[in-house]
C-alpha cells in the first residue's frame, strides 16, 4: 500500500490523498462554472432591459426609424466615452432586437403591474438560462419554432455557443423535422460534444467587454490592429490595389454583416474582399464569403468587370491560414490568371504573423509605460 510522506508519524495513503484530490478540483470546477453562469445571467439580463429601455425611448420621437438610428449613433458615443469601447452601433442594435425578439417575456410579470411597468435585474436574471453568445445566434433564427427547438437542445444538452452554431449549420432542425426516428437524430448529434471550459467562457469577448476587464488583449482591437497592418501592406505593395472600404456593412432580411477591408484591383478590375478570424479555418467561413462575394458583385458601386475576389485569413495563437474564393470563378482560372497578380498565401501569412508580433509589442509597451506611471 503507497503512503504519502509526511513529517510527522502519520503517514496519508495515497489513495486517501487522490480522493481529496478530485473532490477539491471538482469542487472549483463547480464554482467556475456558477461564477460563469451568474456572470452570463447578469449580462442577458442587462442587455434586455437596455434594449427595452431604448425601444420605450424610441417609441417617443415622430419618425421612428430615422430616430432610431439617430439615437442609437449618439447613444453608442456617449456609452464608449463612460463606460469603454464595447458600446458600438453594432452591438446596441443587437440589444434592441434581443428584447424585441425575446419581448414575450414581459408576460411573465403580470402577477404585479408594477414590476410589469419596471422589472428588476434579479427578476429578469430568473427568465433566462443560455448566454449571449447563444442568444446572439438564437436571435438571426426567424421561424420562433426553430428558435425555440435549438433553446430548448442546448438547455437540455447543455451545448456551449459552438455546438449551437454547428448544429444550426448542419440543419438539425430540419433533419429532425423529417425523420421518423427523432430521438436517434438528436442523440446522434450529441455523440461528440463541443466541450468549453469555464475559464475559456469567461474569457468570452463579451464577458470581459461588460466586465470592463481585458484579457491579455481585446481580440477586437486585434482584429482592427491586423486589418490596418494588412491594408498598409496591400497598398504599399504597388500591385495597383486602392483602398474602398473598411468594416463595410450590409443589411440582409434583419441580419447585418460587415466585410472587415474591401480594395478595389485595378489591372484585374474587380474587388478584393478580405475577411480576418481569429481562429481555425472552417468551412462556414468559407460560405460567408461567398455570401459576400455575391452582394458585393450585385452592391457594390460602381460596378466591376471581373467577378470579385475574396481573402479568407485565419489568425489562430499557433498559426495563420489563408482561403482565396472568387464569385462564380473556375479554379482553373483564377489560378492562371489571378493568383499571378495578388499576393501569394505565404506573404500574406508572414504579415499576419508579423503584424500580430507588432501589435502584441505595442501592448507590452503600453502595460509597461502605465505600469510606471502608476
Amino acid at each position: 500500500m503507497r503512503h504519502l510522506k509526511s513529517s510527522g508519524n502519520n503517514a496519508v495513503r495515497m489513495d486517501d490523498y487522490r480522493q481529496l484530490l478530485n473532490s477539491i478540483s471538482a469542487l472549483i470546477h463547480e464554482g467556475r462554472e456558477s461564477v460563469v453562469r451568474q456572470v452570463n445571467a447578469a449580462l442577458v439580463a442587462t442587455y434586455w432591459l437596455t434594449g427595452r429601455r431604448i425601444v420605450e425611448f424610441e417609441q417617443k420621437g415622430r419618425n421612428r426609424a430615422r430616430y432610431g438610428e439617430a439615437l442609437l449613433k449618439h447613444l453608442s458615443g456617449d456609452l464608449k466615452h463612460k463606460l469603454g469601447k464595447g458600446w458600438g452601433e453594432a452591438h446596441l442594435r443587437a440589444i434592441r432586437q434581443f428584447y424585441l425578439t425575446y419581448k414575450g417575456i414581459e408576460k411573465r410579470y403580470t402577477v404585479c403591474s408594477e414590476l410589469a411597468k419596471a422589472p428588476a435585474l434579479g427578476d429578469v436574471i430568473r427568465s433566462f438560462s443560455l448566454s449571449w453568445s447563444h442568444y446572439r445566434q438564437l436571435m438571426r433564427l426567424d421561424d420562433s419554432v426553430k428558435r425555440r427547438f435549438y433553446e430548448n437542445e442546448c438547455l437540455r444538452s447543455h451545448w456551449s455557443a459552438r455546438q449551437l452554431d454547428r448544429e444550426i449549420q448542419a440543419a438539425l432542425f430540419e433533419r429532425t423535422a423529417l425523420s421518423k426516428r427523432k430521438d436517434l437524430v438528436l442523440k446522434k448529434a450529441n455523440e461528440h460534444p463541443i466541450i468549453v471550459r469555464p475559464e475559456d467562457e469567461i474569457k468570452d469577448s463579451y464577458v470581459l467587454e461588460f466586465l470592463n476587464l481585458k484579457d491579455e488583449y481585446s481580440e477586437l482591437d486585434l482584429e482592427d490592429a491586423l486589418i490596418h497592418h494588412l491594408e498598409r501592406f496591400l497598398l504599399e505593395l504597388g500591385a495597383g490595389f486602392t483602398f474602398v472600404s473598411r468594416q463595410k456593412r450590409f443589411n440582409l432580411d434583419g441580419d447585418e454583416y460587415r466585410m472587415d477591408l474591401v480594395l478595389y484591383h485595378i489591372p484585374l478590375n474587380c474587388y478584393v474582399i478580405l475577411d480576418l478570424k481569429i481562429g481555425r479555418f472552417t468551412h462556414a467561413y468559407a460560405g460567408q464569403m461567398n455570401l459576400y462575394l455575391n452582394w458585393a458583385k450585385d452592391h457594390l458601386m460602381p460596378q466591376a468587370e471581373s467577378d470579385p475576389i475574396g481573402v479568407v485569413l485565419c489568425a489562430n495563437k499557433s498559426s495563420a491560414c489563408v482561403k482565396y474564393a472568387t464569385g462564380g470563378m473556375s479554379n482553373k482560372i483564377f489560378v492562371s490568371k489571378y493568383q499571378l497578380k495578388l499576393p501569394k498565401p505565404d506573404d500574406l501569412k508572414r504579415e499576419l504573423q508579423r503584424g500580430r508580433d507588432l501589435f502584441m509589442q505595442h501592448q507590452i509597451r503600453q502595460r509597461t509605460e502605465e505600469g510606471n506611471k502608476a
